[in-house]
């Protein structure tokens, strides 16, 4: 998978913007950390991109680590009908297990087969075929530097192991990425992410003091990926969902302060794959409040109910981007719906 990331000449510094007179009062409001604090500068602007550079992502197989669906039943033609419950228990969801179920019957009636290995194929491409989508890479192509990935979910799915494998993965392939930890609420958050920043060879900017406003740091990260021409800036955030106003407020919050200087190209929904419809219901939470644009789905090797996936596609309308298949740093890949449909079959 390739995208285009707009380099600079080797050494070539930020052209810096004319001074300007006045300091904007909102932005000092927004994320001065400390009472005391003084005006943020005016971010510096980047030269004008000389050239496109294309940049290979390195591929990652993830079918592997997908439980199959075909554990309990012998599948051929007379047990099409058990196929129904078996996607049910897997998350398909009931209408949906109902219309492949259909599908397959009536493509195997047009085609004769009657094999397993028949029946499976037209199984695979069925489930591949229906979680196609156009949108289903990151938005790193735009040129606008640094690409800004904001990243939500709630504690405990793999927000952090994610945001690691994700710099990790953009590192393979050359590029300078900087992490905001912007979750300033929990202690062990900033700790656990500054671990995986120096495991990816990601520039860390953390909070300068304890609770400092989640937005200023998010500020800081958008100066310090500016300042040193990374390409990507993910910027970690609070998983807390028992307030949806006070989350949204402080999304919103750091959206402002982002945007004052740069652009978000992609809001990433965590979501613990073990967790089944329960991570159906979080996105949706999520979804109403953080303008997510792509899911990235954790654990998917750790369960058997793979049909999530179909779940939050069709339910939600937001593609599955990422996925992770281990806890090591390179168990990671991007979704692939005809990998993951073979995944599940074989």
């Amino acid at each position: 998978m390739a995208f285009l990331f707009w380099k600079k000449k080797k050494g070539e510094e930020p052209t810096p913007e004319p001074i300007v007179e006045e300091v904007i009062e909102s932005v000092i409001e927004e994320v001065a950390p400390q009472p005391e604090a003084k005006p943020e500068p005016k971010p510096v602007a980047k030269a004008k991109p000389e050239k496109v550079q294309e940049v290979v992502l390195p591929k990652r197989k993830f079918a592997k680590g997908i439980k199959s669906l075909f554990s309990r039943i012998k599948f051929d033609v007379e047990n099409l009908d058990e196929l129904e419950d078996v996607l049910i228990q897997a998350d398909f969801g009931v209408d949906a297990a109902e219309k492949i179920v259909a599908d397959v019957k009536a493509a195997a009636k047009k085609s004769g087969a009657a094999t397993e290995a028949e029946l499976k194929a037209i199984l695979a491409d069925i489930i591949a075929e229906s979680l196609k989508r156009e949108d289903a890479e990151l938005n790193l192509s735009s040129g606008q530097l640094p690409y800004v990935v904001l990243v939500v979910g709630v504690n405990g799915v793999g927000k952090t192991t994610t945001i690691g494998k994700l710099s990790k993965y953009l590192a393979e392939a050359g590029s300078k990425v900087v992490i905001a930890a912007a979750d300033t609420f929990r202690a062990a958050a900033v700790d656990q992410i500054a671990t995986w920043a120096e495991r990816a060879g990601a520039t860390l900017i953390r909070p300068k003091v304890e609770g400092q406003d989640p937005a200023s740091v998010a500020f800081e990260g958008v100066e310090a990926a500016i300042t040193q021409a990374a390409d990507v800036l993910i910027i970690d955030t609070a998983g807390r969902l028992q307030n949806k106003v006070d989350l949204m407020n402080e999304l919103e919050k750091i959206r402002r302060v982002v945007e004052k200087s740069g652009v978000i190209a992609e809001v990433l929904l965590v979501i613990d794959a073990t967790t089944g419809q329960n991570g159906l219901v979080q996105a949706k939470a999520f979804a109403e409040v953080a303008k997510v644009t792509g899911i990235a789905l954790t654990k998917l090797d750790g369960t058997a109910k793979g049909g999530i996936v179909y779940s939050i596609q069709k339910d939600l309308g937001i593609p599955v981007k990422l996925v992770g298949v281990g806890e090591g740093i390179d168990d990671f890949a991007f979704f692939d719906s005809r990998e993951f449909a073979n995944g599940l079959v074989k």
